[in-house]
């Protein structure tokens, strides 16, 4: 658990300035009523007509939102038309209390809620599910511009009503509803941005954004029309220096000069990522209300992005695997830390080669929504109707250059012993593309994927709302409803090597090569980059399959048919002199999963060797929840939840594919895979939050959550298990064709061996403290009105402990904690607000966590992150009414201002295995409001 001392003082500091900021408030709130008091003139009246605009505005809305909700939330809000506070829509939620992002690509992409995987969380667009174009569930938010979306609620606690709700929180991004704008408005905004890494190969470090957004009301006020544009061309550069997994313990003699028992990883790479991120993004919302009676309203949205990038790498491999040149590898000069780390040294007799990697990735997402309410004397019906797609289309290439016409063996000198990048120095000159060539010594002359992800979505909604009789007391009416979803998630990955043509062994022409590289930050120098998939049609074939028998386990489908019913009765009455409000109420949840895939059968005939296998099971949930929040005197708020939650499996968790083989030397067969009949992870969750509220202008707040994890999905082997009831229907023949020795022929496959799957198992606890202010600064003095701070720190602890057979070794074996568990996540946001002029400092940190990435055959793995504190920038100026520019902003912001790195390692820091840079970007633009 979090040190009693530092949560104390948390809380202690929280206190006084609930105490300072009341006494101000107060007095302002005397201050006020004593004018009031006075007799206004038509001008004074006038005067208090105040307008809010800019991060006022957006802060205030976001205060209105949980101070008025019944659950435990947070939000953000526009701060205007087509503007929330950050570039991104990751960046901008993960500022909020208890939230935390991942970053992907320099960019904040996916979510941590409370301190539990994005996979414990559920996303939704305007109270709709939403699909993904990862291999699971998790949004990736970057696939949404922030400029169309108008806010988002986070629900940390879920009520019967909420549909989808997901097991840490559901977040829900909202579009703009324009009956609800009150006005007519248009907005015009452009930006220019460069990466301080600069230009690279044949990529430019420089991109652009535009949007524009139109709101507007047509024949009196019963038709309403909002409409988004966002278009944005994002440099990508990256520098990268990864060592190989697993680090691990040598063997005596295994590399002569390094002693037996010291840690060692086998490889180390170097690279400059180049290329660029182009995505378009439309949104659309009609509303039409021809009286109070019916509303209906049509969403809409589209987002296409296109990334495409080139990794030019300098490798070498340390290990036995180096081209069988390894009679020659040495080490000298090694240095050994005090935890048996090498950490530098000169390694002789390796093979180095120079490669090149190509990614051209494409999503597509479309989402349409339709909602219709009625209103009906007293009672309120509402029918939704919905459907939403994504799809994801890669093409990964890479090919291989080493040093001909003969095999020239390098001597590289490592060091691994500093803060920033691990440095390899090879001994020969790599810049030169002529005496590079295409060939295959080490790892083959490439290898290529074409992985594609289908998810498709479509769900119904009736629901009603009746006034709750008098004789309930309590409650002010009474909500039912039934949803059904029905969710098809697909994945396909054909790939294979990339073989060199009848030429044989090639340098690449001149036309195909870019400008070179500089990898002088990791110590190699230039390297040559070209003009990868332009090298494979010229000289090389590609023809990827998922048909063979090593290749078919990696396509799956699954399947999911969820009915929700629920009730729910709000409830809004006096207790004394305290009114209540909240809910309480439950859900059934009725949930029906299945996966297809195939399975390679040796034992049947050519052409009809790859069978279906399929499997999964039904279950039913009954979800109770109560929320209740007590209105206490001097606008303080105190609220009480208790529900039981469930997050669904992975999906690729869920899939019915297995891969299977047998050990030749001893027949037993090896099987790892999904598991369709997974049972979700459940638990019962409590949470109690104080909030002390300056109208609509500040609060602070003190939350605390509890979740009882009934159960937990953990990868398991199971040693002895029976393959004779094995999904597949076969064990294959055992291929070994050489005794082991005399008078022991080959054995024969057993029935009996290990399998590797998702299964239930134990759970445990999650708990967390979050402390939250959100205040402008003049509440404590009139000198300082225009400053103000939005500040908040999470405390997270669990006694659960997993260990995943399949990525252990990248996270240093044993038990771990949690995925996506920081310990402790800061976000403070400081900024300055007063005639046109703003300016803010925005920091976001959290604490070293598990990060679950994609390896290179395209599945999860786990790696210990280094904990990041991320800190941003802006300043603008907007014109005032009364101007010639009046409606114009404009603005300078800056992203990852200090440049901070991406690290990974194994266990412990002195075992590095990733550091990536990204740069920092640079934005100028302007906003013009019609």
């Amino acid at each position: 658990m979090v040190k009693l001392k530092r949560n104390l003082l948390s809380v202690a500091l929280v206190s006084a300035m609930t105490l300072s900021a009341t006494s101000a408030y107060a007095q302002s709130t005397e201050e006020t009523a004593e004018q009031t008091a006075q007799p206004a003139s038509e001008d004074a009246v006038e005067l208090d007509r105040i307008t809010v605009t800019g991060i006022r505005a957006g802060i205030e809305g976001a205060i209105s939102v949980k101070r008025d909700s019944t659950s435990i939330v947070e939000a953000i809000s526009a701060e205007d038309i087509g503007k929330l506070p950050d570039v991104s829509i990751a960046e901008s939620i993960a500022r909020l209390p208890g939230l935390a992002a991942q970053r992907v690509a320099g960019r904040a992409q996916v979510i941590s809620v409370r301190g539990l995987s994005p996979d414990f969380a559920t996303t939704t667009l305007n109270g709709r599910e939403l699909v993904s174009t990862g291999d699971n569930r998790s949004v990736e938010f970057d696939q949404y511009p922030s400029e169309l979306v108008n806010g988002v609620t986070v629900y940390k606690t879920p009520d019967a009503g909420l549909v989808g709700q997901g097991l840490s929180g559901t977040i829900d991004m909202k579009t703009v509803r324009p009956l609800s704008f009150g006005e007519s408005a248009a907005a015009v905004s452009v930006r220019g941005q460069r990466n301080s890494l600069g230009s690279a190969a044949n990529s430019d470090a420089t991109g652009h954004r535009f949007n524009m957004s139109y709101i507007d009301q047509f024949a009196d006020n019963t038709i309403g029309l909002a409409l988004g544009y966002s278009y944005s061309e994002t440099p990508i550069q990256e520098n990268q220096v990864g060592l190989y997994e697993p680090w691990q313990s040598l063997g005596d003699g295994w590399r002569p000069g390094v002693p037996a028992g010291t840690y060692y990883s086998d490889g180390i790479k170097a690279l400059r990522r180049t290329g660029d991120t182009k995505r378009d993004g439309v949104m659309a919302t009609v509303q039409y209300r021809p009286s109070n009676a019916w509303t209906s309203t049509l969403d809409m949205f589209h987002s296409n992005a296109t990334q495409i990038d080139t990794a030019n790498q300098f490798e070498v491999h340390l290990g036995g695997y180096n081209g069988g040149y390894t009679p020659g590898l040495n080490v000298a000069g090694a240095t050994i830390n005090d935890n048996n780390t090498f950490t530098g040294g000169t390694a002789s007799g390796v093979y180095p080669l120079v490669r090149g990697m190509y990614n051209k990735r494409e999503d597509e997402i479309n989402a349409v929504g339709w909602n219709n309410e009625f209103n009906v004397g007293q009672a309120k019906i509402v029918a939704d109707v919905s459907w939403s797609k994504a799809e994801r289309d890669e093409l990964n290439l890479e090919n291989n250059t080493q040093l001909l016409p003969a095999p020239q063996l390098d001597s590289v000198t490592l060091d691994y012993s500093g803060n920033g990048f691990p440095q390899v120095t090879p001994g020969l000159d790599y810049s030169n593309p002529d005496t590079l060539f295409l060939t295959g010594t080490i790892y083959g002359s490439g290898y290529g994927k074409t992985p594609k992800v289908r998810d498709e979505l479509k769900s119904f909604k009736l629901a009603a709302s009746l006034p709750a009789p008098a004789a309930l007391g309590w409650f002010s009416d009474i909500d039912f409803g039934l949803n059904y979803a029905d969710r098809e998630k697909s994945k396909r990955q054909p790939e294979g090597s990339i073989n060199l043509g009848a030429q044989g062994s090639t340098t690449i022409a001149a036309d195909l090569q870019y400008d070179p590289v500089d990898l002088g930050f990791a110590g190699v120098g230039f390297i040559p980059s070209w003009n990868v998939p332009g090298a494979v049609g010229r000289y090389m074939t590609f023809e990827p399959n998922e048909n063979a028998p090593f290749l078919v386990a990696k396509a799956w489908t699954v399947l999911e048919k969820i009915s929700t019913g629920y009730l729910k009765a709000n409830i809004d009455t006096d207790l004394g002199t305290v009114r209540m409000r909240g809910n309480i109420g439950f859900q059934i949840q009725h949930t029906d999963q299945s996966s297809q895939a195939n399975s390679f059968d040796t034992t049947k005939p050519a052409g009809s060797q790859i069978q279906p296998v399929g499997s999964g099971k039904t279950y039913t949930d009954v979800l109770p929840s109560l929320n209740l929040a007590f209105m206490l005197t001097e606008d303080q708020t105190l609220r009480v939840a208790l529900a039981k939650q469930v997050a669904r499996a992975r999906v690729d968790q869920l899939r019915a594919s297995t891969e299977i083989g047998v050990e030749t030397a001893t027949g037993k067969p090896g099987a790892s895979g999904g598991n369709p009949q997974l049972d979700p992870w459940r638990a019962n969750a409590f949470d109690i939050s104080y909030e002390k509220y300056f109208g609509d202008k500040a609060y602070v707040a003190a939350a605390y959550f509890y979740k009882d994890l009934r159960n937990y999905i953990y990868t398991q082997t199971i040693d002895g298990y029976d393959f004779s009831d094995f999904a597949a229907s076969y064990v294959p023949p055992n291929t070994c064709t050489t005794p082991a020795g005399p008078n022991q022929p080959c054995p024969a496959a057993l029935t009996t061996g290990t399998f590797t799957a998702p299964q239930n198992g134990k759970g445990g606890h999650l708990q967390g403290l979050e402390l939250t202010a959100s205040l402008p600064l003049d509440l404590f003095a009139d000198a300082l009105e225009g400053f103000g701070i939005v500040a908040s720190a999470s405390f997270t602890d669990s006694n659960i402990k997993i260990r995943d057979p399949e990525s252990s070794s990248s996270v240093g074996g044993g038990d771990i904690s949690l995925p996506g568990l920081s310990d402790r996540v800061y976000n403070l946001t400081a900024y300055y607000e007063r005639n046109g002029f703003e300016a803010r400092v925005s920091q976001r940190r959290r604490s070293d966590y598990i990060g679950e990435i994609g390896n290179f055959a395209g599945n999860r793995t786990l790696r210990y992150v280094v904990g990041e504190n991320i800190t941003d920038a802006q300043v603008s100026y907007a014109f005032g009414d009364g101007t010639s520019l009046a409606g114009l902003s404009l603005l300078l912001q800056v992203s990852n201002l200090t440049n901070e790195a991406y690290q990974t390692y194994a266990g412990t820091k002195d075992r590095p295995l990733e550091h990536i840079e990204w740069g920092r970007t640079y934005l100028v633009g302007l906003n013009y409001r019609f």
